[in-house]
């Protein structure tokens, strides 16, 4: 079998196989050059089935290349499943400070769920704070309960660095929020605030009316003693 008769064969696994064979096409083409790779990775970003567009844009993450970079861009301007979206930030944050400007761009285009917390999970990883806190404050207004947790929980990496009295202004008023899930991520997100404010928020939701509340705050105080 020729290299063009592999490729297609790989290409034809990932369009129609199994979920194995597409793990294994997958771990085929992380291992050929890219020249040879990424054209059959584009390609594949067309497809119908996106499922198959997900597995594209994973494997563009494995070259490290222009080419690749600029096949992920393509899709984030043309993309609309969020699980394809997701998948493309993931491979995005492989190609390091390059990628940060997108994924904020990203996350102010769309509104999708998975697509908007992988993000924030993204960036909670990155050393970037000020876009992460930009991008806190918009995950906070989103109506979606999941990714508004998230958001809270992303103040975290804030805590004790030059953003912190920012973060804090947000935890306070997140402290008193109708929702109690809102105030049980918050108290969860205190644990790593060793500030007089955090401390005396935690303190405060430890007499919370919600047990869930309760419960997170005391576990909090326990977590933040052994950081003090």
């Amino acid at each position: 079998m020729d290299n063009r008769d592999y490729l297609n064969q790989l290409m034809e696994q990932l369009r129609n196989g199994s979920v194995n064979q597409s793990r294994l096409a997958l771990n085929e083409l992380a291992k050929m050059p890219s020249e040879q790779a990424v054209p059959v990775l584009q390609e594949l970003t067309q497809a119908q089935n996106f499922q198959t567009r997900r597995l594209a844009v994973m494997g563009l993450g494995n070259h490290r290349t222009e080419a690749s970079f600029q096949v992920l861009e393509a899709v984030l301007a043309q993309e609309q499943d969020g699980n394809v979206l997701a998948e493309a930030a993931n491979s995005l944050f492989e190609f390091g400070d390059v990628s940060i400007p997108l994924l904020q761009t990203l996350f102010f285009q769309q509104s999708h769920w998975l697509t908007r917390q992988t993000v924030l999970s993204i960036l909670m990883e990155a050393d970037y704070p000020e876009v992460l806190l930009t991008i806190i404050r918009e995950g906070l207004q989103d109506n979606v309960q999941t990714v508004k947790e998230t958001a809270i929980l992303a103040l975290g990496p804030l805590m004790n660095g030059p953003f912190e009295n920012q973060a804090l202004e947000l935890l306070i008023e997140l402290a008193s929020a109708t929702n109690w899930r809102d105030r049980w991520r918050t108290a969860t997100t205190l644990s790593l605030s060793t500030s007089s404010v955090g401390k005396q928020l935690l303190a405060n939701l430890c007499q919370d009316d919600n047990h869930y509340v309760v419960a997170a705050a005391l576990e909090a105080k326990v977590m933040n003693g052994k950081q003090s």
